[in-house]
């Protein structure tokens, strides 16, 4: 029997979680991710046993097979000050809601190293076949990433999951080495990994056949672990290959090409993930039908 494709899109939670469902079901999908709170503040998310149950409900009703938080744009857990603080709360409060609501799990964009552009050599990624550690292992605050991840996991439900999303711009997690460094010296089960393929593209990571979908593959599984890998983000890029710039465009509408998207989508060890949408929407309301339809129509 053919595996269920796990595709769906960032979806709102204007009135609540429990319309979020419904929303990822009108585009048509049967996965989605959403925020817990506003994206832009630190409002830390919170939810009742009635909301939970209800949230609960309507995705079983609607066949929302797969859920998942997007982490806050202003966690840095590289902060040494305040926001890191508020980083390691509020995220242990996210994953306590996504218990409750049955969510896998945080994706999360891990920070910055505000410096870090000072140094014009290390402005572009370490490419992922290289053996040394990336420079980001011997800053100053580099332990504090990890503590700050661990007090995290310590402190917050253990089926829940903390996702690091790959980046495409000056911030940490641009390099898959660099995600492999921080796997391995947080070392626990509930680390996995998001890859989205904008982020990919524009930090350097060629896939576009299937001869170098493989190599990539057969690299992430030697320094990561293909059991790490969670989820896609699907997103095209609206910049140049190796650009460093995070511009989202619709499925097959910029510069990633619908090929890697379906060679992502029939690839053996990936097609069952979950694979989420953050394009624009050809009517610029997010992710839509049409992108969705795109996505399970290169699923051949």
């Amino acid at each position: 029997m053919k595996n269920q494709l796990l595709v769906g899109g960032h979806v709102s939670i204007a009135g609540g979680y429990k319309e979020a469902p419904g929303r990822a079901a009108v585009i048509g999908g049967n996965a989605l991710q959403m925020f817990s709170g506003s994206p832009r503040g630190w409002n830390f998310a919170k939810t009742t046993p009635e909301d939970a149950k209800a949230f609960r409900e309507e995705a079983k009703k609607l066949g929302i097979e797969a859920c998942y938080f997007h982490a806050s744009y202003l966690v840095n857990l590289a902060d040494d000050g305040p926001n890191g603080k508020h980083s390691v709360d509020a995220l242990i409060a996210e994953l306590e809601v996504a218990e409750q609501l049955g969510v896998r799990g945080s994706i999360i964009h891990l920070g910055s190293f505000k410096e870090e552009k000072k140094d014009a050599k290390d402005l572009m990624p370490t490419l992922f076949g290289k053996e040394d550690a990336p420079a980001y292992t011997k800053h100053e605050r580099y332990p504090l990433l990890i503590s700050n991840i661990k007090a995290i996991l310590k402190k917050s439900p253990k089926d829940t999951l903390f996702i690091i999303e790959d980046m495409g711009m000056r911030k940490i997690g641009r390099s898959l080495n660099e995600i492999a460094q921080i796997v391995r010296d947080v070392d626990d089960p509930r680390v996995k990994v998001c890859l989205d393929t904008c982020h990919l593209h524009v930090a350097g990571y060629d896939l576009s056949t299937k001869k170098k979908l493989d190599d990539f593959l057969a690299m992430f599984d030697k320094n990561i672990g293909l059991d790490k890998l969670e989820c896609f983000h699907f997103n095209d890029s609206r910049d140049e290959f190796g650009s460093l710039r995070d511009r989202h465009d619709n499925i097959g509408e910029g510069k990633v090409g619908k090929d890697v998207f379906k060679l992502i989508l029939n690839h053996p060890k990936l097609k069952a993930l979950p694979f989420l949408l953050e394009v624009p929407g050809f009517d610029d309301n997010g992710p839509d039908k049409k992108n969705i339809n795109i996505v399970r129509s290169l699923a051949a």
